[in-house]
């Protein structure tokens, strides 16, 4: 397999959120330098970790890939691509914003608690605190997306005509013209039941006597943290370490700066719930504190409110001749599809069309009891997996069905035009690269196959530890 272009085609999914590259380098002193460019260095151990991360998220995404000597060279080669693509962007003074690396980051956090199932789960993972997670990450986040928008200018103005589409369809040999798996689209509007006031009520009051305890009767904060602190950073007593301002939420940055070193807020509210912050140490825009997190009990909601509010809504539709997609720009709750008029679309490819088998299982079962094109469901419960909601109701319509068939430019037009277009980027990427390297200064420190997709065998000391599962 070609790791380059895979790494491409997922916009660099795997590198985002490395907890060893970048960060840990100048600790390892006994690991071996396998590459550099120019002053940036490549070591051994941030290849294994990122085959490893290649293979979990493979995994997660139900794809089959082994290990291989391909695959750790081929892993090598892309984060030497990587590093010369930054060095590119300082040349050409590439930046993005802080409000676009925040909001990126959102969705990748919220991507990454679907896939682990719940934030405990993606705690758990990574050993740190929603919070800690958004703060570490963050720089190499922005790198990424600044290699990605350099990608994107250099990718900007190539197109594809018809003509080429059909001599890349015709190039195909017919015994190996795809079959178009059954497909779908889909629309949805959902509605995600409110906190029940109690249950915001309870978390309060709950982080209001444990502020009253250390603040009235002399209770340790780390001991009450680690008690009932609801967040990644119990085990430590809820310590946050020294961070920018900027890197935490604006609540909680705003309480804990107003505070004097050794100061105890009052109960703040985020998006995560109630904190009781303690202030430690400032030094100019960073930070240090302590907290306790309670968590409203997203259990607790209002489902009737949901329920009834879809079900007006899909009457709306049905028997008053409202339109679906405005009701969905109006209404709907789900950022992803709301401003495409509640169209659902596929993460992978960004198009309409899913392969029925591989939609998310709430999903698929919403699906199969769809039967004609139009067809609106009755609201059903399901799990968004987002940073703050674990339920949420919706209504699904059923777009369009295409059955299994054999790949023709006739039906399958846009779906070969996509083909035929990422195959002319990545080969125009391949060449820029290629390019790029002559402008940067780079140096492998181990012996390079030729073609990393030949067999090649690796240095004898040169074992890669196995990789790691979930």
């Amino acid at each position: 397999m070609n790791f380059y272009t895979q790494t491409l085609l997922t916009v660099f999914i795997i590198l985002i959120f490395s907890s060893s590259l970048f960060a840990q380098r100048s600790q390892q002193t006994s690991d071996r330098i396998v590459a550099i460019v120019n002053d940036r260095i490549i070591l051994k151990s941030d290849v294994d970790h990122e085959v490893r991360n290649f293979m979990r998220q493979a995994e997660i995404e139900n794809q089959n890939v082994s290990f291989s000597e391909d695959l750790w060279y081929s892993a090598l080669q892309s984060m030497v691509d990587n590093y010369v693509m930054l060095e590119k962007a300082e040349m050409d003074s590439v930046v993005v914003s802080d409000d676009m690396v925040n909001r990126q980051m959102d969705a990748r956090i919220d991507q990454l608690i679907r896939q682990a199932g719940s934030e405990r789960a993606l705690e758990d993972a990574f050993g740190q605190s929603l919070i800690e997670i958004r703060a570490e990450f963050r720089e190499q986040f922005r790198e990424q997306l600044v290699i990605q928008q350099l990608q994107e200018q250099k990718l900007r103005g190539i197109t594809i005509t018809r003509p080429e589409v059909e001599e890349f369809f015709n190039s195909i040999p017919e015994d190996q013209v795809p079959i178009i798996p059954e497909q779908i689209s889909l629309s949805q509007i959902v509605i995600i039941p409110p906190p029940l006031e109690d249950a915001r009520i309870e978390a309060y009051e709950k982080a209001q006597a444990l502020r009253d305890s250390v603040v009235n009767y002399d209770k340790d904060f780390e001991v009450m943290a680690r008690l009932y602190s609801e967040d990644g950073s119990a085990q430590r007593g809820g310590l946050l370490p020294m961070m920018p301002l900027d890197d935490l939420v604006a609540p909680y940055s705003a309480a804990a700066s107003a505070l004097e070193p050794g100061g105890i807020s009052e109960v703040v509210e985020t998006q995560f719930g109630f904190h009781v912050i303690r202030l430690n140490e400032r030094s100019g825009d960073n930070i240090e504190t302590n907290h306790i997190l309670i968590r409203v009990d997203e259990d607790q909601v209002d489902e009737d409110f949901a329920i009834n509010k879809l079900n007006a809504l899909r009457d709306s539709v049905l028997n008053h001749g409202a339109s679906f997609s405005d009701l969905a720009r109006e209404y709907s709750e789900d950022e992803d599809s709301r401003a495409f008029g509640g169209r659902i679309l596929n993460p992978q490819t960004g198009q309409r069309m899913h392969q029925l088998d591989n939609l998310e299982p709430a999903l698929y079962r919403i699906a199969l009891l769809l039967d004609e094109e139009g067809q609106i469901s009755e609201p059903r419960s399901y799990n968004p997996r987002t940073s703050n909601v674990n339920r949420a109701y919706r209504i699904v319509r059923l777009d369009r069905h295409v059955p299994e068939h054999t790949a023709n430019l006739k039906d399958d037009y846009e779906q070969i035009r996509q083909f035929a277009l990422q195959q002319k980027r990545n080969e125009r990427m391949g060449k820029w690269i290629d390019d790029l390297r002559e402008e940067v200064y780079v140096e492998f420190k181990i012996p390079i196959p030729d073609d990393v997709e030949d067999e090649m065998d690796l240095p004898l000391d040169m074992e890669v530890e196995e990789p790691v599962s979930l």
